[in-house]
């Protein structure tokens, strides 16, 4: 109850200062419960129907909001050459902004569409999904924003990844839940057969969260790509990784849908041959650390599924090149 009070006050809040500067009277907001710790609400208002979002200020922290910006400045870029994604409503140039009582928010077109629940997409939505990522890829690499000096993740090496696996399963002995050493140990016996850190994906501009709850489809297609507060110089394999095995990965990868989705890829943008499995390699690399933990079994919602996710990669690792040899 005190969380809905603390809710609507900063809702009212932000309300002030949509109406005075930037002239919407809202006629109805009503809460959108998706996303970790940011509200959203979608607005009706006198000029028509559009999504707020309020930056938690705990979370905002961990932002530096010179990427912010330079992200939305990005994703306005992208709506202009075709990419299907939310404009951004400004203010005198600007579209990130901070009301009376100092809370960070965005006013954005709201797009129609529907949510789908992991690996419950379409051939359709997967063919459309690839082409509107690759879109994305090959604006994004154009050449407009150069390069940096290095990508977002910085991969350590096998033997420290495997120590930080033998910390965890130290720590983890202590609590004597036979289900978290099991999934510490799949983790480490994984690491231990993992070889492409000799083989370096290439750099470039990436979304870097490409994943359902970011995306948002229609019947046979794709409606808009959403939140790109994490664009940044990384990798591009990764999102075609983090996508694939979002929307394709159910209790199985469904090679269907991974092949019409690197049908659509392939509309846009060349790749070259494994480049799938070693971005999907990699991204376990990147994101088991993040998911698998001796805290793995208090895990709800979203990160339950990523981490469901590492514990299938890391005993598939091997098989991922046999499994998709026909995308």
């Amino acid at each position: 109850m005190e969380q809905v009070q603390a809710d609507r006050m900063i809702l009212e809040d932000l309300l002030v200062s949509i109406q005075r500067d930037m002239g919407l009277v809202v006629h109805e907001a009503i809460s959108i419960r998706r996303g970790w710790l940011n509200l959203k609400w979608k607005l009706e208002t006198d000029q028509g129907t559009y999504l707020l979002k309020q930056y938690n200020r705990d979370r905002f922290k961990l932002y530096d909001e010179e990427v912010l910006l330079m992200a939305f400045s990005q994703q306005i870029r992208l709506r202009t050459r075709g990419v299907k994604c939310p404009a951004l409503l400004t203010n005198e140039g600007r579209y990130f902004l901070k009301s009376d009582q100092g809370e960070r928010f965005m006013v954005m077109e709201f797009c129609e569409g529907q949510l789908v629940a992991p690996g419950g997409t379409n051939a359709d939505q997967m063919r459309a999904l690839g082409r509107e990522v690759a879109l994305m890829h090959r604006v994004l690499n154009d050449g407009s924003l150069g390069v940096k000096d290095k990508p977002q993740f910085v991969p350590p090496s096998r033997m420290e990844r495997l120590d930080y696996w033998k910390r965890a399963m130290e720590q983890a002995a202590e609590s004597e839940i036979p289900e978290v050493l099991t999934a510490l140990e799949t983790q480490y016996t994984a690491t231990e057969r993992f070889r492409d850190e000799l083989n370096p994906m290439q750099p470039g501009w990436a979304h870097r969260d490409v994943w359902v709850d970011n995306l948002l489809f229609r019947p046979a297609g794709v409606a808009a790509i959403l939140d790109f507060d994490r664009l940044n110089y990384d990798y591009p394999q990764l999102d075609i990784a983090r996508a694939v095995l979002s929307c394709a990965l159910h209790s199985e990868l469904d090679v269907v849908l991974v092949s019409a989705f690197m049908e659509g890829y392939r509309e846009e943008r060349e790749v070259p041959e494994g480049y799938l499995v070693q971005g999907i390699r990699w991204l376990w690399y990147m994101e088991s650390v993040w998911w698998v933990n001796a805290n793995i079994l208090e895990h709800q919602g979203p990160p339950a599924r990523f981490a469901w996710e590492m514990d299938w990669l890391a005993k598939h690792l091997d098989m991922l090149p046999e499994l998709l040899e026909q995308v």
